[in-house]
């Protein structure tokens, strides 16, 4: 049988899950579009980095590109940066995913870390603009870009002096790991001062900038005339702002196509740190709107570019929003509506569209959010190759079914794309 002309990897953020009671809401979802793709093809699992780490999407997301993340990976910030279209200075600039936030300024406390996710980026932008451009004592400055929501990319830099990303996050939800930021259940909820990872005077110079942009950026904010208004309306202040993934460089990777074997590349990209690794990796970016929040009022956009990236491109990686935040609000029916309305509105006439065209299709999840966790896990996650033509499937793709019918448990999610290289080039 003929290799597949083209390779489409499809990673639904956060729909797998941890099985409570032996059901999950992948296994639970009526998804037929799934079921079709689990028809002819094989299946498994996979540790997105490795085997209990509880990975950010932009660790894991490279990770599943092939990419060895104790090689390549530089930090989310740089990334962020990079898919925002802000340029680093090295040695001398540290990028930070940033997120505002909500606190009590008396005592540092974080009420909501996302401001409610009420925060629009109308709002935010002009939040950053009051920020962009702060001087710090000793030849410091701030630059700050707002990008989707609450989300925010901070850029804290020295004229004359050299700073360093080995710094803890000033986020309590995630802690630093070296360069990798790892998922915290049920942190303590306190805006905390930064601590700096290596005891160099570049890193104690980065956290004290960053202590004082901080401090700074909470009486600016918390004054600021769209919290006034927000305040007025019964609203959360976004009158904080929490960073995290520091990094001091851009990752050098290879071209992705190098990895997977098809070429051109090509991306589909909703959020900054998507375009960012998109661009790192050589790929060519199909730009869509950022998630609305309403399913499947945002997926044929992404369904249109999709279809565009595969006539004009061998590989092509989309990345959809939508299970990951029920997880996140442990919702088991709204995270398993989620599936089913990214399955009716993106998958099922995506496979009405390709059908017969002999594109294989890979779909998998860049990590776990277990709704009984509340948070990102190292739980293992459910992989599905589906291979026109190629012999009976496993029959469905969730947690359960993929563990029990697994011809590979990977230890690595960067090991799956050269996996899937090596079965489609079987006869």
């Amino acid at each position: 049988m003929e290799r597949p002309s083209k390779l489409l990897l499809l990673i639904l953020d956060g729909a797998a899950d941890r099985p409570v009671d032996g059901r999950t809401p992948l296994s639970e979802a009526e998804a037929p579009g799934l079921r079709r793709l689990a028809e002819s093809g094989v299946c498994g699992t996979h540790y997105p980095v490795e085997p209990g780490l509880a990975p950010e999407s932009d660790l894991a997301t490279m990770s599943l590109l092939g990419y060895e993340p104790n090689r390549y990976y530089t930090g989310r910030g740089p990334l962020e940066a990079l898919g925002a279209g802000l340029e680093l200075r090295e040695g001398r600039e540290v990028a930070f995913r940033a997120n505002f936030a909500t606190i009590d300024p008396a005592t540092r406390r974080i009420i909501d870390r996302r401001v409610g996710r009420s925060l629009t980026s109308e709002e935010a932008r002009r939040l950053a603009e009051s920020l962009d451009g702060m001087r710090l004592s000793g030849g410091g400055y701030a630059r700050v870009k707002a990008t989707v929501g609450h989300r925010a990319v901070v850029i804290i830099g020295s004229e004359s002096r050299r700073l360093s990303a080995e710094v803890q996050n000033i986020d309590p939800a995630y802690v630093r790991r070296g360069l990798f930021s790892e998922a915290v259940p049920n942190p303590s909820m306190v805006l905390p001062r930064c601590e700096p990872l290596a005891d160099t005077p570049e890193a104690r110079e980065t956290c004290r900038l960053v202590d004082e942009f901080i401090d700074k950026a909470i009486d600016i904010l918390d004054r600021h005339p769209v919290n006034v208004e927000r305040a007025r309306r019964g609203l959360l202040k976004a009158n904080a702002i929490l960073l995290r993934d520091a990094g001091d460089r851009l990752p050098r990777l290879p071209p992705v196509s190098s990895i997977v074997g098809y070429e051109p590349a090509a991306a589909i990209a909703e959020m900054p740190v998507e375009v960012g690794i998109a661009r790192a990796a050589s790929m060519r970016v199909y730009p869509v709107s950022p998630p609305s929040g309403d399913i499947a009022a945002d997926m044929p956009e992404r369904l249109e570019a999709t279809l565009r990236a595969l006539r004009e491109n061998g590989f092509v990686y989309v990345h959809l929003k939508g299970p990951d935040e029920p997880g996140h609000d442990g919702d088991f029916e709204r995270k398993k509506k989620a599936i089913e309305l990214i399955d009716r509105h993106f998958i099922q006439p995506l496979l009405d569209e390709i059908e017969g065209g002999n594109v294989a299709v890979l779909v998998t999840s860049d990590h776990a959010t277990p709704w009984s966790l509340r948070s990102h896990s190292g739980d293992p996650v459910p992989w599905l190759l589906h291979i026109p033509g190629r012999g009976e499937g496993p029959g469905a793709f969730n947690e359960i079914t993929c563990g029990e019918k697994a011809v590979a448990r990977l230890e690595h999610g960067w090991e799956l794309l050269p996996y899937v290289r090596r079965l489609l080039q079987k006869p």
